[in-house]
């Protein structure tokens, strides 16, 4: 009996799963249900900007998020919750509170999902703070988030667990919510120039555009091997030379490679502000500009 404690207590994950295992056993749902917030943490943060060093108010709010950071001082525990990308601190007493919810307070783990209730006010150190008075677990997290202070920097975890990344770095969502909004710039004026938007094949059955040694994959359903291709070409072409010749761009990515490198997972999205306004004449005056391709003017590996 002895050893499987001492086993949990060297486990983070089996520490969580027992206290999952105890919720359920208290009759607690540990996963919760949905809860109707009244705000989001930025609109809080946006909101009671205002506030003074030491200032208290009784504006009531809901909020549910990511526990990120936990300290526990005596009687005071105070914790950061994430969510959408913004922090805030909740400031929890146990006279607020009561025994049994303080403790259960503290015995939540970084990762956890839980809901606050509480009124805003702000520190006399400065923060802005929810001073909570009650809350609810929605989601235990079973697996420890990496250590705060040193937070993620590994590229092989960060690239292979995105997830991870995600949460622990908010630059990385920045990135990606410049991307989406980017992108989504590019298709509105692409939209409004009259282009239309297709999609063309990722793999192909010939090789084709470039020099480098082409990237194989074998297609088991057709016993045959593909390419990956390495640029738009015929493919969006073909819409052009046909009924579409008010424009068209393609939207399929084109991945980058190259001699001496190692494929690297970087892509060229949106290639249709190359869009074709006129399909090019194959009259043979191109040939000029691509001098030692193979046969049929493809290069084999």
């Amino acid at each position: 009996m002895a050893e499987a404690v001492e086993i949990i207590e060297d486990d983070p994950i089996e520490v969580r799963r027992a206290k999952r295992e105890a919720l359920i056993a208290a009759g607690i749902d540990p996963y919760g249900h949905s809860v109707k917030r009244s705000h989001s943490v930025g609109e809080l943060n946006e909101k009671y900007a205002h506030l003074e060093d030491g200032e208290s108010t009784e504006d009531e709010v809901l909020i549910a998020g990511r526990v990120m950071a936990k300290r526990v001082q005596g009687k005071i525990a105070f914790l950061e919750l994430r969510e959408s990308g913004c922090d805030i601190q909740l400031f929890c007493r146990i006279n607020a509170l009561g025994e049994e919810a303080f403790a259960a307070l503290c015995d939540l783990d970084v990762g956890d999902w839980i809901a606050v209730h509480g009124a805003m006010m702000r520190t006399k150190r400065g923060q802005l703070s929810v001073a909570v008075d009650s809350f609810e677990l929605m989601s235990k997290s079973l697996r420890p988030l990496p250590e705060k202070f040193h937070g993620l920097t590994d590229k092989e975890t960060r690239y292979r667990q995105r997830y991870v990344d995600l949460v622990m770095n908010p630059e990385v969502r920045t990135t990606f919510e410049r991307r989406f909004k980017i992108v989504s710039a590019i298709r509105r004026y692409m939209e409004g120039q009259g282009y239309y938007e297709v999609e063309t094949p990722f793999l192909h059955a010939i090789i084709g555009g470039a020099n480098a040694k082409p990237f194989i994959t074998h297609f088991n359903a057709l016993d045959r091997d593909y390419y990956l291709r390495d640029r738009y070409g015929a493919a969006v072409e073909a819409p052009a030379c046909g009924r579409f010749r008010e424009g068209v761009r393609d939207r399929s990515p084109v991945p980058q490679r190259g001699h001496g490198s190692v494929p690297q997972p970087r892509v060229h999205h949106h290639g249709g502000l190359r869009g074709l306004r006129r399909p090019r004449l194959h009259d043979g005056s191109h040939r000029g500009l691509h001098q030692g391709r193979g046969r049929g003017g493809l290069r084999h590996p």
